[in-house]
């Protein structure tokens, strides 16, 4: 598939419309003031990935893509429980649709194929590949993470280690696209303590909180296990 430039700026243009639909929510008055932390930080993600396709970052490609298939898990979890409606079809369809655009070797030749990146993290395509499925799935499960740490809940243990598991993904991220291994075991640890707060959630009755923290456990956790032999091994 070609025409690359435009593909990029449709792929760019999408996020940049949900960025700035958050934003001016953010900034309508309209939500209330517990819910402002969450939607800020859903902006934020969005427009992390607009701005790291704009400007290039090698790991730009891979990220926008996990924003991009967690808009489409998003849209069938909301036809799922709410039935089928225009607005849950143009979300998970938008992104579907950006994920798309972003798919293939051509694109990639923009971002994360450039050679200058492999040569400064002395990376070859192996662990080019590896790097590639663990940003991916990061990048899917990190607005779960944030949806279930900054919701309005009561204060408790719960959610003291909900925003630990933030912050942990959002560092572990940085440490991915920087080929630490550090930042492989922040990711791990986040889905540990994830799937940990989706079984207290289960254990205290509390079915309708139960589904994000597990598919973000599960989802980390799976972006670290690329790197789990190689680990292993060097233990």
């Amino acid at each position: 598939m070609r025409f690359v430039g435009e593909r990029r700026a449709f792929a760019a243009v999408t996020f940049a419309f949900y960025f700035v639909y958050l934003a001016l929510v953010l900034l309508s008055g309209a939500l209330p003031p517990e819910m402002k932390p969450m939607m800020a930080a859903l902006a934020g993600v969005y427009g992390l990935a607009f701005f790291g396709l704009v400007a290039g970052y090698f790991w730009a490609r891979w990220y926008a893509v996990g924003v991009g298939l967690w808009g489409v898990i998003l849209g069938a979890l909301l036809l799922w429980q709410g039935g089928v409606h225009p607005l849950f079809l143009f979300i998970g369809g938008s992104h579907l649709v950006a994920t798309l655009l972003l798919w293939g070797d051509s694109m990639s030749q923009s971002y994360d194929g450039q050679m200058q990146w492999r040569e400064r993290f002395h990376m070859d395509e192996n662990a080019v590949h590896r790097l590639g499925k663990s940003v991916i799935r990061a990048g899917v499960y990190l607005p779960f993470v944030l949806l279930y740490a900054l919701q309005p809940k009561p204060p408790g243990a719960g959610f003291v280690v909900a925003l630990i598991a933030l912050a942990s993904t959002g560092v572990g991220l940085r440490g991915l696209v920087r080929a630490k291994t550090w930042g492989v075991l922040a990711i791990g640890a986040a889905g540990a303590m994830m799937l940990a707060i989706a079984a207290g959630e289960a254990i205290s009755g509390n079915e309708s909180l139960v589904l994000d923290p597990a598919l973000a456990g599960a989802g980390l956790l799976s972006a670290a296990a690329p790197w789990a032999r190689s680990i292993a091994r060097a233990l």
